[in-house]
């Protein structure tokens, strides 16, 4: 089974303008709502691409009907803990020219006794779990050692994979990991530099792996993806398609990577199939990810080549 598992559910609401103009009126030329959460976006992402995909987390009662109904329309299972009050809203807003502004709320306050029934409700599944993967930003009251409590409780034989950023990711890599996906921004910010080639950027994941993780997957954007194991990398480039919105294309590589993990594919294999998903989320509006046709066609046009260093 492939578990995700969702910390701080959003409601995304995309807005898409002529041009951003700070300090004046701004007038929205459309409007997408969708219900997800990184965490989410990688259960649904695994189920379209043919998995079995569970999702634990917490959830907020105001709005958990529509996310449960947006989970149920792609066949995810799921299972979550309850908390009063509303998720939270984050607003991305896209320009004519497709650059991406975000502003993203903090999340409804979750105690201590609610995370630790999280805890308790993951270690009653974790042997039935073979890839675990938890992404996204914490709600008001978790601090970040949470990111480390909860991945400590999977065994080392469980694939576990974290998406997340600054003090969390530092916490997450307490535990062993198999993956972690940080886009360039994130891995620039981790090492502290700024990463030109894509010798520097796989010279700079070696900082993560020296944390024990097995595999780095760098985002790049429109420009693909980089994966490392310390001993091979490879670089895939995207197919040039139109940009729609960038919003939860992170999200679908994570789940093509979970999906290629349980085959246990190569790394050429898997780096393929995560930019073909990257790639085919960007061609959808808002956070509604990618279809399955979009994806092979993608696919078929995409080819990883080794890059020495």
């Amino acid at each position: 089974m492939i578990l995700s598992i969702c910390p701080n559910p959003s409601i995304d609401c995309t807005l898409e303008l002529d041009s951003l103009n700070v300090g004046m009126l701004n007038r929205v030329q459309s409007k997408i709502e969708t219900y997800s959460g990184k965490a989410l976006n990688v259960a649904k992402g695994v189920s379209r691409l043919g998995e079995q995909s569970f999702v634990t987390g917490f959830m907020f009662t105001t709005h958990a009907k529509l996310f449960e109904n947006s989970l149920e329309k792609d066949g995810v299972n799921y299972k979550f803990i309850y908390n009063e009050g509303s998720a939270r809203t984050n607003y991305k807003i896209i320009d004519k020219k497709s650059m991406l502004t975000e502003i993203n709320d903090k999340g409804g306050f979750v105690s201590r006794e609610k995370q630790l029934e999280l805890i308790n409700y993951v270690k009653s599944i974790s042997s039935n779990v073979n890839v675990a993967v938890m992404s996204g930003s914490l709600p008001v009251g978790v601090d970040p050692e949470f990111y480390n409590e909860v991945m400590s409780i999977f065994p080392n034989s469980v694939k576990k994979i974290v998406d997340t950023e600054a003090v969390n990711l530092e916490h997450a890599l307490k535990t062993e990991l198999f993956m972690v996906k940080p886009n360039l921004r994130e891995l620039e910010s981790f090492v502290g530099s700024t990463l030109y080639t894509k010798n520097d950027i796989i010279k700079a994941c070696y900082k993560l792996l020296s944390k024990g993780v097995k595999y780095v997957l760098v985002s790049l954007g429109a420009d693909g993806a980089v994966l490392t194991d310390g001993t091979y990398s490879y670089y895939c480039k995207s197919a040039s398609v139109a940009v729609n919105s960038t919003v939860g294309a992170g999200d679908c590589m994570v789940a093509a990577a979970c999906v290629e993990l349980m085959k246990g594919s190569s790394m050429e294999e898997m780096l393929k199939s995560c930019v073909a998903a990257g790639t085919a989320a960007i061609t959808t509006s808002g956070t509604n990810l990618f279809e399955k046709a979009k994806y092979d066609e993608i696919y078929s046009k995409i080819m990883p080549v080794r890059v020495p260093v």
